[in-house]
């Protein structure tokens, strides 16, 4: 299953983005610190391109302390990024996180500042990754909408952080096709995709294969599983689905495992944070199926060029057909009133 969702105000929003980049000064994309990789889109760093960026890593206290700090050396080796992690909640994480942020996009961009130049800022990022309640918490109060589904913010929006700092909302955008499908998992499981767009047994099951063995201890602790942790890192997808289903009364008479309530168990468990601090991915391995992505597009893309028909001759040889009819009109008819008009036809 490829899990893709690009609704029609995600293409508005695009547009929205073109206009307002020429503007700015410096670009902040909001990532999930979860999936630091997946959650990046590269239709963003498409339309930002040339932009001094700020990456940060929001919902760190939802992640992996040791996973987030590799990412931040990923990000903070690239040139003209700087990278930190927060969480935009109240009260967990970064006390000041208007001051981190004020830093970094004076530190890149030192020119601007006062009142004749103020700071210009455009802040993007993927649906459900937490950049309304950021901007509440930057703001002071609540302006911008926030919600549990993606897609809440649906227009751009200005605000004055300080007199010589504005910055500018723009409505969650994932693009037009997923290639990788690990991403695509990783996005629906955070809850950065609509629920339309998945089924969520398949996506739970592909979040346990991905996460029982290096969090097994999460899971047996979550869901109090009798299984030794070695074990529990070794159960197919299935089997610990179904073992965790036993455990949160998602079966029913007869044995029947109910997989629905099961997965959506799983899910709300690993979005809350009740599973414990995960982190999905790490740059190597997110390379690699961009790599492996990459492969399989040139696959499609050559199978899909040998099911084309030829092409029909035209062109030079189209002309000497045309030239030899001629001779042999002319060689039957040695004094003819006019040339026939060449066809081309055999």
């Amino acid at each position: 299953m490829s899990i893709q969702w690009f609704p029609g105000h995600m293409h508005l929003t695009r547009q929205a983005i073109e206009a307002r980049v020429k503007d700015i000064d410096v670009f902040i994309e909001l990532l999930d610190a979860r999936l630091p990789g997946s959650s990046a889109n590269p239709m963003l760093a498409e339309l930002t391109a040339g932009r001094p960026t700020v990456k940060v890593l929001n919902k760190q206290d939802l992640a992996d302390p040791e996973r987030t700090a590799t990412w931040l050396a990923h990000y903070n080796a690239q040139p003209g990024t700087l990278a930190f992690a927060l969480s935009a909640n109240p009260g967990i994480g970064e006390k000041k996180p208007i001051q981190r942020l004020r830093e970094c996009c004076f530190e890149l961009a030192p020119l601007r500042g006062g009142m004749v130049k103020p700071m210009r800022v455009l802040i993007g990022g993927v649906p459900n990754v937490g950049k309304s309640t950021l901007i509440n918490s930057l703001v002071g109060r609540k302006t911008a909408k926030t919600g549990d589904e993606a897609g809440v913010t649906r227009h751009e929006q200005r605000f004055v952080l300080a007199d010589d700092f504005y910055l500018y909302d723009t409505p969650g955008m994932l693009w037009p096709r997923i290639s990788v499908p690990q991403s695509g998992y990783h996005l629906a499981v955070s809850g950065a995709v609509g629920k339309n767009a998945y089924d969520e047994p398949e996506v739970a099951l592909e979040f346990l294969n991905h996460v029982a063995k290096p969090y097994a201890a999460l899971l047996k602790a979550r869901y109090k599983l009798t299984q030794p942790v070695d074990e529990v890192a070794t159960l197919s997808d299935e089997q610990l689905l179904e073992v965790i289903a036993g455990k949160v009364q998602a079966v029913g008479k007869g044995g029947h495992v109910d997989w629905q309530k099961a997965a959506e168990r799983v899910i709300t468990d690993f979005r809350t944070g009740a599973l414990g601090r995960i982190t999905l991915e790490l740059p190597d391995e997110l390379a690699e199926w961009r790599a492996q992505a990459a492969l399989a597009d040139e696959a499609r893309e050559a199978k899909k060029m040998s099911r084309k028909p030829p092409k029909k001759k035209t062109g030079q040889r189209q002309r000497v057909r045309a030239a030899q009819l001629r001779e042999a009109f002319h060689a039957a008819n040695p004094n003819p009133a006019a040339d026939p008009e060449p066809t081309g036809e055999a």
